[in-house]
């Protein structure tokens, strides 16, 4: 007999309309319903697994009928298919009847016997009858259609609200908004009403990049479901802060480069000048691989299916270690283009036709991909705006990775050997973000333009580039001396002498005049009544630290040592690491460095240490947990750390301390590797500071007794965050949630900072929040002795600081302690 199945937000409803159901065929049909969620405040709702443990309830070989009511059961219906066999799939069916009337309709029918097709068919014409009763000569197809518009209209919510951020709905933006959406139960549609489009799914990201909403643009905003109206405020909120992003884009201090003269016997050729910068140096010719894509024709469409979803997950932790990487090279802001790349991943529009492809067309999983990434693409390359046309290159990028992951093959940015120009058709900008800027010395490829994001992040990592450069350049041999000009769009192969001495001085003139700019962040960060703030630098190598340097920092507040341990067979000997470490300490001459040990797990896999998959690991074994089951591996690393502090500023500091015991023995291990290197005459600094870390919420409540372990405490804001929020920051469905704003993660640093300071220990901040501008005053008037954040921010930063007063400050702090919202936090410091 064929089961019913009745989807609904409503469990109430769903249970009322079973219960009527039910009286009609005595109980003889197979029913089931699968409504409302475990949530006391917001009961309305739908549920996956609920649907898919429905089914499981009343399936048979007759077939299955699922009635829904509106919104998001429609979506939570086909995503529970999906955890079906492609045999069960096949006999399980949605059904675009009116609830109510077709619910009833239906069990009648498999009650008389009827087949999953007649079930169908009774369920659609459920409204004839009541429409010929009262009189209503509409065509029956058009009337349910009217009624379910009806029906979702009076539980629709709708905002018009006008684009105001400089460049519109961009990749970052759309980013942010489908991140937003997503973190509510409700269906979200959205329609550009300057263009006059459909109204699109406000889940995917390239739908919503695709509005091309620019500057100005008004849209209208649609939410179904219980929590439609929260779901509205918090895009409106979103939309009206322009995206966290500034009417003026704040870049570190510049200025504008020289005007030389025209060179004489100029012989060059013509790009589009994308990133300032003169360079003259031999060529690196790069050309990827790209794998060739054969259509064929699979009988196991799950497996194809399945084989794409654990190339999916990979896919979705390389762009998170990029994203993390990209943070610290160039900083968050420009990074969040890889929060894009993961929505593209994850993008119904995307996954929805690939899925129809493989299971309708038994189409293979590397055709069916391929086929739609370019047809997204072309998508994008037929907008009339040039900079969403560039958006296509994201895709491609999204879609590279995929299909080499499809192919057994790993994916790996351009590397140079020695220092060079690179010359290539053109970068993605996952190539880009991954190039070492002391051996890339300047970008010169034949396609792109100055608003694709390879350009964009080729400012951001200082490196000169030339985009939409004359073919001719991709002939040129490796080793070819070639001077380019970022500023002017030209390029000379084998330049003449003359030509060289003249782009020489612009080169020097470009240079003196940034080092003049630059000559004012320098200066301590005093508020205005005399309080200063160390402001130190985050950094992942010798290479940012250099930046650092120039950018400001008073020292290193945190060196993540885990970029030692990357895209390796092996963990870094201890050679290694001392090499590294004395290093950058030299640098610093007499510079704190505050070196944090390795921290391992969560959003940072290392193959070759063989940790277990874990189903939290943000919540697994991961930082000094791990490293307290790997005795050797950290005894190794604290030998490195110690011998490189002998006549430097070096102090250490432990990640994820959660227990007084474990700070106790991490201590006493410490204590051990120092006894082995006094034995044998090895020196290092007798008094070298100890810290840990404050990332977890039991760390907090015990944070007195944890001061009396260290010299200092360092919080990490990223961590603690999204620990207080419950919500995974690498998550973009939940990202939002973990905000450093929150009034409980400040009530967390506050108390933090109290323990600190009443034990005597100096304690210092960083992470994400670090960066944030509109978080300098309550970070100051909470007392904080020091931050730490990326380089490139550290200007900006030192500004804030100095435009405040202490006395002020405080009563900011103390006011947002009381707010109860991270918005309400904002609105009190904008």
């Amino acid at each position: 007999m064929v089961g019913i199945i009745i989807v609904s937000h409503s469990r109430q409803l769903a249970q009322g309309v079973r219960e009527l159901a039910t009286q009609m065929v005595q109980g003889t049909v197979p029913l089931a319903i699968a409504a409302g969620v475990d949530d006391l405040e917001n009961p309305l709702g739908t549920d996956v697994m609920q649907v898919h443990e429905a089914i499981e309830s009343v399936y048979s070989d007759d077939g299955v009928v699922i009635l829904m009511d509106l919104g998001s059961a429609l979506m939570s219906a086909e995503m529970a298919l999906e955890f079906l066999s492609a045999e069960q799939r096949e006999n399980v069916h949605l059904c675009a009847a009116p609830l109510v009337e077709g619910a009833i309709a239906a069990v009648v029918a498999a009650a008389s016997g009827a087949n999953v097709d007649g079930v169908m068919a009774e369920a659609k014409g459920a409204l004839a009858a009541k429409a010929a009763q009262l009189g209503d000569d509409i065509e029956f197809t058009t009337s349910v259609s009217q009624l379910a518009d009806r029906e979702e209209e009076s539980h629709t919510d709708k905002i018009h609200i006008t684009i105001s951020n400089r460049m519109g709905l961009h990749a970052r933006p759309a980013a942010k908004f489908v991140a937003t959406a997503n973190q509510f139960q409700s269906q979200i549609k959205v329609q550009n009403i300057t263009k006059g489009s459909n109204a699109i799914r406000g889940e995917s990201i390239n739908e919503v990049a695709m509005l091309g909403a620019r500057c100005g643009d008004e849209l209208a905003i649609f939410a179904t479901g219980g929590d439609a109206r929260e779901a509205l405020s918090a895009l409106q909120t979103l939309i009206e802060n322009n995206f966290g992003e500034s009417e003026i884009v704040e870049d570190p201090p510049s200025v504008q480069p020289p005007v030389s003269p025209k060179l004489a016997n100029d012989s060059s050729l013509q790009g589009i000048p994308a990133s300032p910068g003169v360079v003259i140096a031999p060529i690196v010719c790069y050309q990827p691989t790209f794998l060739t894509v054969e259509k064929r024709h699979v009988d196991n469409v799950e497996g194809e299916w399945q084989r794409l979803q654990v190339v999916l997950r990979t896919a979705y932790q390389e762009i998170q270690t990029l994203l993390s990487h990209a943070s610290t090279q160039i900083g968050d802001s420009e990074a969040a283009i890889f929060d894009a790349h993961l929505l593209f991943l994850s993008d119904p529009a995307l996954l929805d036709t690939v899925r129809h492809r493989i299971y309708q067309h038994n189409l293979n999983a590397e055709a069916a991909w391929q086929d739609t990434v370019e047809e997204i693409a072309a998508g994008y390359r037929q907008m009339d705006d040039p900079y969403m046309q560039e958006r296509a290159a994201d895709m491609i990028d999204v879609g590279q990775r995929v299909q080499q992951l499809l192919g057994g093959s790993v994916t790996s940015p351009p590397k140079l050997s020695q220092p060079a120009i690179l010359v290539a058709k053109d970068l993605t900008p996952s190539d880009t973000a991954q190039l070492d800027s002391s051996l890339v010395l300047g970008i010169c490829i034949t396609q792109g333009s100055p608003t694709s994001h390879s350009a964009i992040l080729a400012r951001s990592l200082g490196i000169p580039a030339v985009v939409g450069a004359p073919a001719k350049v991709l002939q040129l041999t490796d080793r070819t001396m070639v001077a380019l000009d970022g500023e002017t769009g030209k390029i000379w192969i084998d330049p003449e002498q003359s030509i060289r001495v003249e782009l020489q001085v612009k080169k020097q003139e470009w240079e003196a005049a940034q080092n003049q700019a630059l000559a004012s962040i320098h200066q301590s960060a005093i508020t205005s009544d005399g309080r200063q703030i160390k402001v130190l630098a985050n950094i992942s190598g010798f290479k940012d630290a250099q930046t650092a340097l120039k950018m400001g920092a008073e020292g290193i507040g945190l060196l993540r040592t885990e970029f030692l341990y990357l895209d390796r067979n092996t963990p870094p000997t201890e050679a290694e690491q001392f090499s590294l470490y004395q290093e950058i300490a030299q640098l610093l001459e007499t510079q704190p460095l505050i070196i944090r040990t390795l921290d391992v797990g969560g959003d940072k896999p290392l193959p070759y240490l063989q940790k277990p998959l874990e189903s939290n690991p943000f919540l697994g074994w991961r930082g000094i947990r791990f490293c307290l089951d790997n005795l050797e591996l950290f005894k190794t690393q604290l030998r490195a750390i110690l011998r490189a502090s002998s006549g430097h500023k070096i102090k250490v500091m432990f990640p994820m301390i959660a227990t007084l015991a474990e700070a106790q023995r991490t201590k006493a291990i410490l204590a051990e590797v120092q006894t082995e290197l006094r034995q044998a005459n090895i020196p290092f600094d007798e008094n070298m500071e100890v810290g840990m870390m404050i990332e977890i919420p039991s760390a907090v409540a015990i944070a007195d007794r944890l001061a009396a372990e260290v010299d200092f405490f360092s919080i990490g804001s990223n961590d603690l965050s999204q620990y207080i929020t419950a919500a995974d920051r690498t998550n973009p469905r939940v990202a939002k949630l973990a905000d450093g704003l929150h009034p409980a993660v400040l009530k967390m640093i506050n108390q933090t900072i109290q323990a600190a300071h009443q034990a005597g220990i100096w304690v210092g901040l960083c992470g994400e929040l670090a960066s944030d501008s509109q978080a300098v005053p309550i970070l100051v008037g909470l007392g904080i002795d020091e931050i730490s954040l990326n380089p490139h921010v550290i200007p900006k930063i030192k500004q804030a600081i100095a435009q405040l007063s202490f006395t002020e400050a405080e009563a900011i702090a103390q006011a947002a302690l009381k707010l109860d919202s991270s918005e309400c936090v904002r609105m009190l410091v904008s």
